[in-house]
């Protein structure tokens, strides 16, 4: 007489996919306060964070950059008013690289770069339209390449250079359309060396290749998710997202525009801003935001992104 076996290999839960959600950014300190002190600024403008970690900041409104650990302990400064070297005229934009600081000296229509402590290496530029002078430049970012990309706010165009302020080439003019500008102020290099700008009287994003090939924008007026009021700083996160600030709030898209999310409302608080500007990134993913008219810069750190399972499979098996 035959027997039977059963075998029952009782329940398992496997997951069969799971759907990453994105980071979040929640407050962690800030520094600074209205003055021409150590560590106090006047209208703070612009933002990079070097390599090791370092902080500089535009001071723009006492004319001098100051630079400062992770953390705000104050460093050092350079800079006060004029236009002989080391002098600056409202300087706005500032982008570390190649172990420069390149730093946009707006009044004065130039660029100029300096050692990690500020000592006074070289400069470019001068009033007017042609290539490699500026009108009222703001914006620079540094490239992987080495190139130098500075937004010529004035001439509504884009000028890129060598390391060392020779002219490359140029892209952008007056209007609305693709490759067009209204007032561009911020400019950020992706990895890969796409050029992003924050083209902000048309209240947009544009980016293009890193020779100024349109490649995509997105944008609009208004106060909805993804649309803009003023979008002025634009900075990548190591994750690869865009930030970009707009009045008093701080958005945040993949490559292409997609929109992610958002933090911030007006205010003096902790995690508010009143017109922040530039932003600069850490290779941990904290964010560092001046916020000018507080007269501070915050950080924030990145929440890491939960993983939420979008689907479960139940598997039972029975063998006789």
């Amino acid at each position: 007489m035959g027997s039977r076996c059963i075998v029952v290999i009782a329940l398992c839960w496997i997951p069969l996919a799971a759907a990453a959600t994105a980071p979040t950014y929640t407050y962690e300190g800030k520094w600074g306060e209205e003055g021409a002190g150590d560590g106090e600024f006047s209208f703070p403008a612009g933002m990079a964070v070097s390599g090791g970690g370092l902080v500089y900041v535009t001071d723009t409104g006492n004319n001098r950059v100051q630079y400062f650990t992770a953390a705000g302990n104050f460093c050092g400064r350079w800079g006060s008013l004029g236009t002989g070297d080391g002098e600056f005229a409202s300087p706005v934009g500032v982008a570390v690289g190649g172990g420069r600081v390149y730093v946009v000296d707006t009044y004065n229509s130039r660029v100029q770069y300096f050692t990690s402590s500020g000592s006074f290496l070289g400069k470019w530029g001068g009033s007017g339209t042609a290539n490699g002078r500026f009108r009222y430049p703001e914006g620079v970012a540094v490239a992987p390449s080495g190139r130098v990309y500075v937004v010529d706010t004035g001439n509504n165009r884009v000028q890129y250079f060598n390391a060392t302020g020779s002219f490359l080439g140029k892209w952008g003019s007056a209007g609305s359309a693709d490759g067009q500008f209204d007032y561009p102020r911020g400019v950020a290099v992706a990895p890969g060396g796409n050029v992003y700008v924050a083209d902000a009287t048309n209240r947009r994003v544009q980016y293009f290749t890193g020779a100024g090939s349109f490649l995509g924008k997105w944008g609009t007026y208004g106060t909805g998710d993804g649309q803009f009021t003023l979008p002025v700083g634009i900075a990548f996160s190591p994750g690869g997202y865009v930030f970009v600030t707009d009045r008093h709030r701080i958005q945040y898209f993949t490559r292409t525009g997609s929109y992610v999310g958002q933090w911030g409302s007006r205010g003096t608080g902790n995690g508010q801003f009143t017109d922040p500007e530039a932003l600069g990134m850490r290779s941990d993913a904290r964010i560092y935001v001046v916020d000018r008219r507080n007269n501070r810069v915050q950080y924030f750190k990145q929440e890491n992104p939960a993983v939420a399972p979008s689907s479960l499979g139940r598997v039972k098996a029975l063998f006789r």
